[in-house]
């Protein structure tokens, strides 16, 4: 039997482009960066780069039918030479399981509920694009991001997590206020509780 192929909006394509950008902000560090501060509080860079390619093996799992929840927030134990590495193997298997289209609407368990594949894709185009901006502001290369991802994470948060339902003990941290005109990825990280 065949289906006919979906006639949604395929969220991959912007996906690879928000992974492209956190692969090579992953690769710019050097590890005399790996204990510098990020603007997650709870992280130094080397737990953020272990936490972005902990998100690697959630999605592929989510993707294969497993449960994102099976994976910790945060790999370790990957030399400090490897983040690099890490994060391509990680990516390669992610983007073997998310290959096939059908995926895209089939339910996958999150973290933080179960939704359509589709969904999570660009939930996760989302993430990184802010854990992009994370790294890039804890080892100083900002120039390098991709003000587009940025504005379509901001719009995507925007309906994911509004302000009115933000609290200290959630996910997502309370607003920072910031200068209207302020850079994209300047009003994105103070949207996410930032503090940029």
């Amino acid at each position: 039997m065949t289906t006919e192929p979906s006639t949604e909006h395929d969220p991959r394509p912007t996906f690879t482009r928000a992974l492209d950008q956190a692969e090579r902000q992953v690769a710019a560090v050097r590890p005399e960066e790996l204990t510098g501060p990020t603007p997650c509080s709870e992280y130094d860079v080397r737990a953020l780069l272990g936490h972005v390619v902990a998100v690697l093996h959630k999605l592929a799992t989510a993707g294969r039918g497993g449960d994102a929840r099976d994976i910790p927030s945060v790999i370790d134990g990957i030399a400090d030479d490897d983040w690099a590495g890490a994060f391509a193997r990680g990516r390669s298997e992610l983007e073997e399981v998310w290959a096939d289209a059908g995926r895209l609407d089939s339910m996958v368990q999150l973290p933080w509920g179960k939704l359509p594949g589709r969904t999570a894709i660009e939930a996760y185009t989302h993430e990184f694009t802010v854990h992009s901006w994370d790294i890039a502001r804890a080892t100083g290369r900002l120039a390098d991001l991709d003000p587009d991802l940025a504005e379509r994470a901001l719009e995507g948060f925007s309906q994911f997590a509004p302000p009115e339902a933000r609290s200290e003990e959630g996910p997502f941290s309370p607003t920072v206020q910031v200068p209207d005109d302020a850079d994209v990825y300047t009003r994105l990280a103070a949207f996410m509780g930032r503090r940029p």
